[in-house]
């Protein structure tokens, strides 16, 4: 076990009792408390980098250099040069069910609705699971300002299962899976 010893002196500055623990740093006695020096400069600024953080990494959206109109897409989604089968009906559904509030390749619609080509969707964060409960009981709005999301009339587990591997093939053209 580490032992320490501490000395007790006057500062020769201010005629403070000191107390100095050896090999380590200066403690100020005051009140009969031990209290350490904490650099006030150090702290704000420690502060106010953390705040800057957390307002900077705490955004969901990606496009803050350029102010999006109403409906404009929220992401810039590359589309792979061969999607499956699967994939392709479930892109015919996609545009029919989906694509008015997700917009064009599920690249969401600025002020409308949440891109699904977004790491927030990648698998391990929405399962497909999440999709199938989309539809069938829509959503509470949790990560997105644009509002509960309706359950989807007329979309059968099959329909979901194709707009779900139409999704995920976009998904990872785009680094997200």
């Amino acid at each position: 076990m580490y032992e320490s010893t501490l000395i007790l002196f006057d500062s020769p500055v201010t005629g403070d009792p000191i107390c100095k623990q050896l090999n380590t740093k200066f403690y100020k006695i005051k009140n009969g408390i031990l209290m350490k020096s904490i650099n006030i400069g150090i702290l704000l600024c420690l502060i106010t980098v953390a705040a800057a953080s957390f307002y900077v990494f705490s955004k969901n959206t990606t496009s803050t250099e350029i102010e999006l109109q109403v409906g404009e897409p929220i992401e810039n989604v590359l589309v792979p040069d061969q999607i499956s089968d699967l994939g392709l009906l479930g892109k015919s559904i996609f545009e029919l069910k989906c694509q008015s509030c997700h917009g064009i390749n599920a690249a969401g619609r600025h002020e409308i609705g949440p891109p699904l080509v977004h790491k927030i969707y990648e698998p391990s964060h929405h399962s497909d699971q999440s999709f199938y409960r989309a539809v069938a009981l829509g959503v509470k709005s949790h990560h997105w300002p644009f509002g509960n999301m309706a359950a989807v009339e007329g979309l059968t587990k099959g329909d979901v299962k194709a707009i779900i591997s139409y999704v995920r093939e976009l998904q990872r053209e785009n680094g997200i899976l």
